[in-house]
């Protein structure tokens, strides 16, 4: 039996689905190491399965800092409307806007490389895999602006 306490643990850290980090548990024992190994590697082949599909939805996420001096708009695109309404999605639309604003990146590639500011133990290509593993959609950062006064 796996402790319940390991499984909320990697479901903090890693976001995924609380069914996929059980079932890797329970292929390795509880070995939390392998465990974490084989979710990357089955997150890892879903994004590469994933990322040929074609975006034609997705969203908008705006970030207004609160001295109104400051802000951030990104566009992110994604395979359906159901999964541009999902709560995961939407929540990905405001951390990226928000990661923008306090970054400043100067292109895509840049802003992809960036240590993720939540967590900086992750870059922000690791978040949009993450979600594109726990959606099953593929998802990309299409464009994004920056304002400062």
């Amino acid at each position: 039996m796996i402790d319940l306490s390991l499984i909320k643990k990697l479901r903090k850290e890693t976001s995924l689905p609380f069914s996929e980090i059980k079932e890797a548990l329970e292929k390795t024992r509880g070995d939390e190491k392998k465990a974490k190994k084989i979710l990357e590697e089955r997150a890892k082949k879903v994004f590469e399965k994933k990322k040929e599909k074609e975006t034609k939805e997705g969203g908008i996420g705006i970030y207004l800092h609160s001295n109104k001096k400051l802000g951030a708009m990104v566009k992110v695109l994604c395979e359906t409307d159901f999964v541009a309404k999902n709560e995961v999605f939407q929540n990905l639309l405001k951390d990226l806007a928000m990661q923008v604003a306090a970054m400043k990146p100067k292109n895509i590639n840049e802003l992809l490389e960036q240590d993720f500011i939540k967590d900086p133990q992750k870059k922000v290509k690791d978040i949009i895999k993450e979600a594109v593993f726990l959606l099953k959609e593929n998802i990309k950062i299409e464009d994004f602006v920056f304002f400062e006064i």
